[in-house]
């Protein structure tokens, strides 16, 4: 068994997933590279592995229970466990025509709500609850959630934020109930060597809105694996400058 830590990274085939898993290999860690697409994913981790570290694809569509549990046999017949996973698949559910468009709750579908929590919130349940096994058996694992200030209620209920006036439904909901499963899941693993926390990587430019985020995905992915591999409490929900309100 490889003393290495053996981290998992889903949607990592680009974006801030890409991102945190290289700066996780940077770390001496054997990376996981989780994306739908083998091409996709075959080439993020033949990229990375070109930079000398050592990442490997591994097949995880969220939404399918079936790779989901393929991917975690698979983990555990060739590692015997896993020391961090960074659910970090997401979807905004918007206009596919236009990512950066913001359309009314009176005009969103159930069906834009229902995709956008299949993936953001019904995914990482999926994955975390096949993965928790591996990650009990690591000394410290940790369970890191890729959230947002968007997911915020204290935000979104004060009119002078920033974030009050981003009234997307199907994202905004979806990260709020993801807050709430990291609640859930940490308090459960409050007497474990496993700790859950959400991270909040700041408005990026990647391909969910449209390239129009003024951070770039590589700050972003700093975040998140800052989350990942520092001192944040178990239950912490925090972004690039502390904590961020439930």
């Amino acid at each position: 068994m490889t003393t290495a830590q053996i981290a998992l990274v889903t949607g990592a085939n680009k974006g801030i997933g890409f991102e945190t898993a290289r700066i996780l290999g940077s770390g001496g860690r054997t990376v996981l590279i989780g994306a739908r697409s083998e091409e996709l994913g075959e080439k993020a981790a033949a990229e990375l592995a070109g930079e000398g570290l050592d990442a490997r694809f591994i097949r995880i569509d969220v939404t399918d229970e079936g790779t989901v549990t393929a991917a975690a046999d698979r983990i555990g017949s060739e590692y015997g466990r896993l020391d961090i996973l960074v659910n970090n698949a997401g979807i905004t559910s918007t206009d596919a025509s236009d990512p950066r468009r913001s359309t009314p709750p009176s005009r969103t579908t159930v069906a834009q709500v229902r995709a956008a929590f299949e993936t953001n919130v019904f995914g990482v349940v999926a994955v975390t609850n096949a993965m928790l096994p591996l990650l009990r058996r690591s000394p410290a694992g940790r369970i890191v959630n890729v959230s947002s200030e968007l997911g915020s209620l204290t935000l979104h209920s004060d009119p002078t934020a920033p974030v009050n006036r981003v009234n997307l439904l199907p994202y905004n909901a979806s990260k709020s109930a993801l807050n709430a499963v990291t609640v859930a899941y940490a308090k459960e693993l409050a007497a474990t060597p496993v700790t859950v926390v959400a991270a909040a990587p700041g408005y990026c430019a990647t391909d969910l809105n449209g390239r129009t985020g003024p951070r770039t995905p590589a700050q972003g992915a700093a975040v998140i694996a800052g989350a990942a591999t520092g001192t944040a409490p178990n239950g912490a929900f925090i972004a690039e400058d502390g904590p961020v309100p439930w």
